[in-house]
């Protein structure tokens, strides 16, 4: 990476935010790590600055809530930090049936998910295409490419993100901003992350860690932008849903989704 300012990560506090995180600061890119965990993202702050000697900001910050995205656009500005590549990465999901999951709790993931995105990434964007270069990645997921039953907010949410992200590269792919879209299918559990993991099915398709998974998304940035999904056989999934009605997928996802009870 040769920008000069700051690479922005939300939900910098675990998983592939940690990662991602990691990856550039052994790059020499400075950073500013967003996330509502703030002992952890402040033990994360501290480990890079002295690994890696550069600059990193970390800001504790509930990006679910109304608004977050501006709110955080103002602070960036009043700390006078100029943001390069964002990584909208912060984001979360629930499994259950809809009706008895807490609305308040899907409501959450959907600004999150869609709405703060949206926001900052208006507000970071202008200044990139005023200078005719910076970066955005923005992490999907598998789930967006078809319904998911029992966890059907957040395999909407990503089915926006993804649309999203790719309409805007072909928007500004020509004014010297790069787009990634990366969608991921299930990732392993991190060993910082193993306590909390609880317990896990056995998923079609495997696991990907996240090194490798941040490695490719950082590769397609390199070379310009695109979409990103890692894993042959999530390539392969990807490609064979095309041929397949959507209301047939959901029914062949909600087999291997359905809760017990």
């Amino acid at each position: 990476m040769t920008w000069p300012g700051y690479a922005l990560v939300t939900g910098a506090s675990r998983g592939l935010g940690r990662c991602f995180a990691r990856s550039l600061a052994a790059r020499k890119k400075n950073l500013v790590l967003v996330a509502r965990s703030g002992a952890k993202l402040e033990a994360l702050a501290r480990e890079l600055r002295t690994a890696h000697d550069i600059q990193v900001e970390s800001i504790v910050f509930d990006l679910s809530r109304n608004g977050a995205g501006q709110h955080l656009a103002d602070e960036l500005t009043r700390h006078g930090l100029q943001i390069d590549l964002l990584i909208n990465n912060a984001g979360f999901g629930d499994q259950g049936r809809f009706n008895e999951l807490p609305l308040e709790r899907q409501v959450e993931a959907i600004n999150l998910q869609t709405i703060t995105v949206v926001e900052l990434t208006h507000r970071l964007l202008p200044a990139m295409i005023e200078r005719k270069s910076g970066g955005i990645i923005t992490i999907s997921s598998m789930a967006g490419f078809q319904p998911i039953p029992f966890a059907s907010v957040y395999s909407a949410t990503k089915a926006f993100l993804t649309t999203f992200s790719l309409a805007l590269e072909a928007e500004v792919k020509s004014r010297g901003v790069r787009v990634v879209t990366v969608c991921p299918g299930r990732l392993r559990v991190a060993p910082e992350d193993v306590e909390s993991s609880g317990e896990r099915k056995k998923f079609p398709g495997g696991e990907q860690t996240h090194e490798e998974v941040v490695a490719e998304a950082l590769r397609a940035l390199e070379r310009g932008s695109g979409l990103v999904i890692p894993g042959g056989m999530n390539k392969l999934a990807a490609f064979a849903e095309r041929f397949v009605p959507r209301s047939k997928v959901a029914r062949l996802v909600k087999k291997i989704s359905k809760p017990p009870g």
